[in-house]
């Protein structure tokens, strides 16, 4: 029997064991999931303490702290050192970022997707490729051919400021979200910490859940991780490792300062940390800030993807990793993978050394320029973070109204959006806002239709 009373007690969750031959954690565990996903423990909650509840079930602490880390693993918990547990506040929303299908009346502006463009470089090299004696080898695995394409590999990071001078460091992905799916296989443990600013890609945390790695939000100062933040969560929460997004961060398309760069490098040694540095938008600036990778090499891996500002089509990811990383990374691409695309990896190489992808690049930064001028005519008696360089657009919106509930206001009116609750991280609520995939309408037409029924419901709040 419990050693207290709590007829008249105020608990946040008073669960039931039903009797079951499963083990009482896991019998545990399961509520806790059943009861945060019906709504009954809302996001944000702060749930008993262990030793509380423990005294509550009449069971033993120890099943309690195995509950709550299954829960915890699954991303359903979010856990401080002093604040105690709550229920994480991005429980109950979608980390499946899709867009919506192609018949659908809806206008897509959740989605992050680049501007369609006419790909006559690409065409042309690859029906050039395709009429080669050696063409055969395109269609093999690359197993052995991979080495052909590091050169170009090197040269294309170089583009970003970072210099990779040992090609046994630049490895291959399928993109960079399979990027992020091999780190966490290949480098961390489930239940493994790794600190992320309060707001990030949804697909970060959708992998994270699929391997038991923990997400930990960061302090901020100035819109950007603290050196105190980062200790903290150091030190109390036992991060092994940092993701950042430093070059137009998604969502809120900040671009990360030097002083912060140099601090996180700093940290990263100190401390002998992992930095996970995604370089995913760094091409689409004309001068980028050094990468952290350049200021600590042997404690980064960089991830530059290809397929949001160069092609869609090209699914690949160059990787340039610390030298005791590159071993076991290697191996967990390969178990993913098995192999990279020959076919891809030709076309992507010879994009990079024949000179074409300057005129790719400057149509793609036309095409983007053009769709953020409509942007900032019809929203601008609105703050939206962000300029002409980006993909998407953070609207920060007015007083009394959620990110989550825009969504749903404008899905009614034929437009997808995403709310900031998909990108939030931890119990914190986060700011009031949404993300505007500006490149993903077909046509301009279609987007300025869609940023005007997007206005005329922020007019009416």
């Amino acid at each position: 029997m419990p050693v207290n009373s709590f007829e008249n007690y105020p608990m946040s969750w008073k669960p039931t064991l039903k009797h079951t031959k499963k083990p009482l954690y896991l019998a545990l565990a399961e509520q806790l999931e059943a009861d945060i996903h019906c709504g009954l423990l809302r996001p944000g909650t702060k749930l008993p303490p262990q030793r509380e509840l423990a005294d509550f079930l009449d069971i033993n602490v120890s099943t309690v702290s195995r509950a709550f880390k299954i829960c915890s693993n699954k991303g359903l918990l979010s856990s401080a050192v002093g604040s105690g547990t709550f229920v994480s506040y991005d429980v109950n929303t979608s980390t499946l970022i899709l867009p919506e299908q192609p018949d659908s009346p809806i206008i897509e502006l959740g989605s992050m997707m680049p501007e369609t463009l006419p790909q006559r470089e690409a065409t042309e090299l690859l029906q050039k490729m395709l009429t080669e004696e050696s063409s055969k080898h395109l269609f093999q695995y690359s197993y052995h051919e991979e080495h052909r394409y590091k050169d170009a590999a090197a040269h294309l990071l170089e583009r970003v400021g970072l210099s990779a001078t040992d090609p046994h460091r630049i490895l291959f992905s399928n993109g960079g979200q399979n990027a992020i799916s091999a780190i966490f296989c290949g480098l961390f443990r489930p239940g493994d910490r790794i600190g992320v600013e309060p707001l990030i890609y949804p697909g970060i945390k959708g992998v994270a859940k699929l391997f038991g790695i923990q997400l930990v939000p960061l302090r901020q100062e100035n819109g950007e991780i603290s050196e105190a933040g980062l200790m903290a969560a150091y030190k109390n929460e036992g991060i092994k490792g940092l993701y950042v997004m430093p070059d137009f961060q998604n969502p809120t398309n900040h671009i990360m300062s030097e002083d912060c760069r140099r601090m996180i490098a700093r940290k990263a040694k100190e401390l002998d940390l992992l930095i996970l540095e995604d370089g995913i938008n760094s091409l689409l600036m004309e001068n980028p800030l050094c990468p952290i990778a350049a200021l600590a090499p042997e404690h980064t891996i960089y991830m530059l993807s290809l397929s949001k500002t160069i092609l869609p089509a090209l699914r690949l990811a160059y990787l340039y990793a610390p030298s005791r990383c590159a071993e076991p990374l290697h191996h967990a691409l390969y178990h993913l993978n098995l192999s990279q695309s020959a076919l891809l990896l030709e076309l992507a190489s010879r994009l990079i050394v024949s000179g074409k992808l300057d005129s790719l690049f400057q149509a793609r930064r036309r095409g983007i320029h053009a769709r953020n001028q409509v942007l900032d005519h019809l929203l601008s008696g609105y703050t939206v973070l962000g300029d002409e360089n980006c993909l998407s657009r953070w609207l920060l919106l007015p007083k009394g109204i959620t990110g989550a509930e825009l969504e749903h206001l404008a899905k009614e009116k034929g437009v997808s959006v995403y709310g900031s609750e998909r990108f939030a991280v931890g119990k914190e609520p986060p700011v009031a806002a949404a993300r505007l995939a500006i490149c993903a309408p077909q046509t301009m037409k279609e987007l300025e239709e869609g940023l005007g029924r997007l206005k005329k419901i922020l007019d009416s709040l």
